[in-house]
């Protein structure tokens, strides 16, 4: 039997070139175009999630309501339009953004791409069609209020941020009660322009199947620039929150704390210190709460990060019988974190995840294109992901400690428990 092919780690990633145009109509638009099939995917991304709108719930109610219908079509006929294509239509609600997209063969373009702007330019905004998203949200509401991890997310986060902050209000049913039709209109005119954004084309296409996407983007209107609303800063002692949930048989543990952007200088650390605590299956928390006390069947830690703020958290469900035991365990791997170094085989091995998944970002052309979609939302270019891989690579243990003392300390972390 012939010997397998060595096995070499990962050490140069080559990311892709994006090219920028700007429209008759100022609007920016980025061309990736590195297909094999002719299939192209359109995503407009404008200034338009929650610190843009004056309403809470305003920003992901209107994206919701695009694909609803236009003064021209209705909901029936647009989804009737796209599937007799085998097209998709999407509208992603980010948290800092407001998007709408879609992806169609290059040929069908001319009977998809007009429909995708007039949705975009002229959506209906019906007044039943909001009362018929309401009533479904209402609905949906109550039945993850009966849920202890999203009761544990929710508190959590508006302990980060603050009741009053767009990344820390919670959704509630009268909230979505008090929302009006006009509320949406106005956010859409102010928000959904192509002087508040940028779109993304990706895929395979050639210079003609260009030229006339860019006439139709150039159709969307050019309005000023939406600037946001960040409230200051709440100044707070974190403290341990237990909330008592009686329904279902397991407890939701959230533990962490607010951070800061990416473009922070101490981002790149803080992604791979969590990673390396719990990111991935091999990671130290899946090692020990999982595999070794079995006290869960899954344990995570994350860097989020935002447009205008960040966070680090841990999430995991055990039995209400295994909560102190796993808050022990949680508070142990930290311990270590900032108390010992890592050892370079486990260092290694981390590299290899991460490198690996980066690889999976610039696989084709709709991976790459949701990779810089990310990075031109958090006002990032491709000189800062290439930071992140050398950041990866050449990390030493000394600054994963460093990094676990400065941001990783026990009177800093909200600890959250939901359950029994």
């Amino acid at each position: 039997m012939p010997a397998p092919p060595p096995i070499f780690p990962v050490t140069y990633i080559e990311l892709p070139d994006f090219e920028q145009h700007v429209l008759a109509n100022g609007l920016p638009c980025y061309h990736i175009n590195r297909g094999t099939q002719d299939l192209v995917r359109i995503e407009f991304i404008c200034w338009g999630g929650r610190p843009y709108e004056k309403h809470p719930l305003v920003a992901r109610t209107t994206a919701a309501l695009l694909k609803e219908g236009t003064h021209r079509h209705t909901g029936s006929d647009i989804a009737e339009q796209f599937d007799y294509y085998g097209a998709n239509l999407g509208a992603p609600f980010q948290m800092d953004t407001g998007n709408l997209a879609m992806h169609c063969l290059n040929k069908q373009l001319p009977e998809i791409l007009p429909l995708f702007v007039e949705i975009l330019c002229e959506p209906a905004l019906r007044q039943a069609d909001l009362q018929a998203y309401t009533k479904r949200k209402q609905q949906s509401l109550k039945e993850d209020l009966s849920k202890a991890e999203v009761i544990a997310y929710r508190s959590i986060t508006e302990y980060f941020f603050g009741t009053d902050h767009p990344y820390g209000y919670n959704s509630t049913t009268e909230g979505y009660s008090l929302l009006q039709q006009e509320w949406l209109v106005e956010h859409h005119y102010r928000c959904f322009h192509a002087g508040n954004g940028f779109a993304i084309i990706s895929g395979h296409f050639d210079e003609v199947t260009t030229s006339y996407i860019h006439g139709e983007l150039a159709r969307i209107p050019n309005r000023s620039e939406v600037a946001p609303k960040i409230p200051p800063d709440i100044v707070q002692t974190p403290r341990k929150i237990v909330i008592p949930h009686t329904q279902g048989g397991q407890a939701a543990i959230r533990i962490g704390r607010r951070l800061f952007p990416r473009t922070q200088a101490d981002a790149n650390g803080c992604y791979v210190l969590a990673t390396l605590l719990g990111g991935y299956f091999g990671s130290r928390l899946m090692e020990n709460i999982r595999e070794d006390k079995g006290y869960t069947y899954n344990i995570s830690a994350a860097y989020d990060s935002f447009r205008w703020g960040g966070t680090f958290q841990i999430d995991t469900e055990v039995s209400p019988e295994y909560v102190q035991q796993t808050l022990h365990e949680i508070q142990h791997e930290i311990a270590r974190l900032r108390d010992e170094l890592v050892e370079e085989e486990e260092l290694q091995m981390l590299r290899n995840y991460l490198m690996g998944s980066f690889l999976t970002m610039v696989d084709g052309p709709f991976n790459w294109a949701e990779t810089v979609r990310t990075l031109l939302t958090e006002q990032l270019g491709k000189e800062d992901l290439a930071s992140l891989i050398k950041t990866v690579q050449e990390i030493t243990p000394e600054e994963i400690q460093r990094m676990a003392q400065r941001y990783l300390q026990d009177e800093d972390l909200w600890t959250v428990v939901v359950g029994p």
